[in-house]
């Protein structure tokens, strides 16, 4: 047994100890929080909250994986929801232009970000935290005070549901309830789907993870270190265009303040998911986990009456510390396998 866990990736290895961590806190809630969490929809409900943050988690994964960085997710999706809402309810847009909007927010980001850190060799941090305050910014200066849209096409989108058969349950009146998932979900899966198989099975994703394990190595192999930076910079973009669009169709609002911290909770997802600060290692997958575990983490606190901001910020620090500390545990654990 010990040989087989010696035998395996540090990516797999993260993976499986963020799956189970996840199943652990969930049955815990399960135990000691009473048995709405057995019933299907409260597991579909973190779904639906999440699914804008499972889509921003994935493309921070991905620059994480270069050895990258971007703080600026949580900007263009408040700026994305803010200019489909005005562009929706006071210029009676369609939905179909709405989403071009938000498709062409992000990839405008993740260009102009992607030159200034690849081809510029500008620090990430740096120039996504100013992508950050300029997309701020420019949501006050598209409309300064919040509102509710109330486009028919939109709302109709908005409102929909997708039935998962033999998933409902019954209520206190006993009347059988249908569970369901918002179509963001869908849209977050077929996400991770697509990335997944992008870092996994093509040549591309193979050269992210080179980049990020070592710039000078892959670029002896013949890898074009700065074009791959800048197309994970890119992709990062246009997720979070597609993101800030799900979680537009989630709230059904624009505000200023909209996604606000959503760039912590997508790097901490990342982090709790296996995804390493240093870069070439993590998983989609695990990133996926990693905001399951974050959101059900929330959901105990807020069950055991501890409705304080503070408490939730405690318990999340609690969990980056620990996953911080399996990471430096796993390198230190191929430090030693490398001098044998």
């Amino acid at each position: 047994m010990k040989k087989k866990l010696m035998n395996m990736s540090d990516t797999n290895l993260l993976l499986t100890i963020t799956i189970v961590v996840f199943v652990v806190m969930y049955l815990c809630a399960i135990i000691f929080e009473g048995k709405g969490f057995l019933k299907p929809q409260t597991f579909f409900n973190i779904l639906n909250a999440n699914a804008a943050l499972i889509i921003l988690s994935c493309g921070l994964s991905l620059v994480m994986i270069t050895g990258s960085i971007d703080i600026s997710v949580g900007g263009i999706t408040a700026l994305v929801s803010m200019c489909c809402a005005v562009y929706l309810d006071y210029h009676g847009g369609s939905v179909f232009g709405s989403v071009m909007i938000a498709l062409g927010i992000g990839l405008a980001f993740g260009l102009f970000q992607g030159l200034l850190i690849a081809y510029l060799d500008i620090q990430p941090f740096i120039v996504t935290l100013a992508g950050m305050f300029f997309a701020r910014g420019m949501t006050t200066i598209v409309h300064t005070n919040p509102f509710n849209v109330e486009n028919e096409a939109f709302v109709a989108l908005k409102e929909t549901r997708i039935i998962v058969p033999g998933m409902g349950s019954y209520n206190k009146n006993g009347t059988y309830v249908n569970a369901y998932v918002e179509i963001g979900v869908i849209v977050a899966l077929l996400v991770v789907a697509i990335m997944f198989v992008l870092l996994r099975k093509t040549r591309q994703g193979r050269a992210f993870y080179a980049v990020g394990g070592n710039g000078q190595s892959a670029l002896m192999l013949g890898i074009n270190v700065k074009r791959t930076k800048f197309i994970a910079h890119l992709i990062c973009g246009i997720l979070a265009g597609i993101g800030g669009y799900v979680y537009f169709l989630h709230v059904g609002s624009g505000a200023a303040s909209h996604a606000s911290g959503a760039e912590m909770n997508a790097i901490a997802s990342s982090i709790i998911g296996g995804t390493m600060l240093t870069g070439g290692v993590g998983n989609i997958i695990g990133t996926l986990f990693g905001v399951l575990s974050l959101s059900t983490i929330q959901n105990i606190v807020s069950s055991a009456g501890l409705d304080q901001a503070w408490w939730t910020g405690i318990t999340i620090a609690a969990m980056l510390c620990l996953f911080l500390v399996i990471q430096s545990v796993v390198m230190a654990r191929k430090k030693k396998m490398t001098k044998k």
